[in-house]
């Protein structure tokens, strides 16, 4: 199968993972997305486009002339903790992992068969009242027991990477206060973490789908363990443009924070503290990557909190 990798996919892999980690890889996918196709009787449709910024994503059919989508991974990125809790989830609330574990494993390639939903229908696509209200629905279905034994790491254990790429950003006069203001929010939220439930790691939004089986369905998870507060809080800030461009921009975002922690009976204070860590987190992120409008996007809408 030729093909030029989505634009959108080699800068997102460039960005977290490294430019030459990245490049090496995307070398390769073509053969492996070649192999993982003839290991799994897939026959490919097209490559979504822009499609996502972890994987690779491929419309095919099944053997048996079923509709799929194919996701290839890069190791470094963990497609086998996407892998394990798809399989723990078991359709429930998220999109149904087709294969068995083995069945597309191809050396270099993390691929995964999963029940081809509606890509181009989001809950971007909801009015925003209409959306959080499916969002929330979803993602409370996510929120289970951890499997016994599985190798998921913490909120702690991510976080406490995030906050170290974070430091640097105390001695910037325009970012110092709201960097130190999150660091210390995380600290305080970590000391009394007491959840350990598993968590989409990455939610929001744009990584719930329409589907057949059910009206929406969360794709794209990056699993770990802890507090639903901590999920919920990426959701926040989802529409963050629209918020900003609104004269109401701020009392709004303080809005949203209560209304969803009441909605999934949350602690107010917890979501609004990882809300905050969480945008600062990205807003630095962003700066450091050079995504300057994104980075005052984010960072704006922190200060509000």
């Amino acid at each position: 199968m030729a093909f030029e990798p989505p634009q959108r996919l080699v800068k997102a892999l460039g960005e977290t993972y490294g430019d030459a980690a990245a490049a090496e890889w995307l070398g390769k996918l073509p053969d492996l997305a070649d192999q993982v196709l003839d290991h799994a009787s897939l026959d490919a449709e097209r490559v979504l486009a822009p499609g996502g910024r972890s994987s690779l994503v491929v419309l095919v059919r099944r053997p048996d002339g079923s509709p799929a989508a194919l996701k290839i991974a890069p190791p470094f990125s963990r497609p086998d903790r996407e892998r394990e809790a798809l399989a723990h989830w078991n359709g429930w609330g998220a999109a149904l992992l087709l294969d068995g574990p083995d069945e597309t494993a191809v050396t270099g390639a993390g691929a995964l068969v999963l029940e081809r939903l509606h890509h181009e229908v989001s809950l971007r696509s909801l009015p925003e009242a209409k959306a959080l209200l499916e969002a929330a629905g979803t993602v409370r279905k996510l929120w289970v027991e951890p499997p016994v034994g599985h190798g998921f790491e913490t909120v702690a254990e991510r976080t406490a990477r995030q906050a170290e790429a974070m430091r640097p950003h105390l001695s910037d006069a325009a970012t110092g206060e709201l960097t130190a203001a999150a660091l210390a929010a995380r600290e305080e939220l970590v000391a009394g973490e007491a959840e350990t439930l598993l968590l989409h790691g990455n939610f929001r939004q744009g990584k719930v789908l329409a589907g057949e089986r059910a009206p929406w369905l969360a794709v794209g998870p990056e699993p770990l363990v802890g507090e639903r507060a901590y999920d919920l809080a990426r959701l926040v800030r989802d529409r963050v443009e629209d918020l900003v461009a609104a004269s109401s921009g701020a009392s709004a975002a303080r809005r949203r924070v209560n209304k969803l922690a009441d909605s999934l009976d949350l602690d107010r204070e917890r979501l609004h503290g990882w809300t905050l860590f969480r945008a600062v987190e990205s807003g630095t992120r962003a700066l450091a990557a050079g995504r300057r409008q994104d980075a005052e996007l984010l960072l704006e809408f922190a200060s509000w909190l």
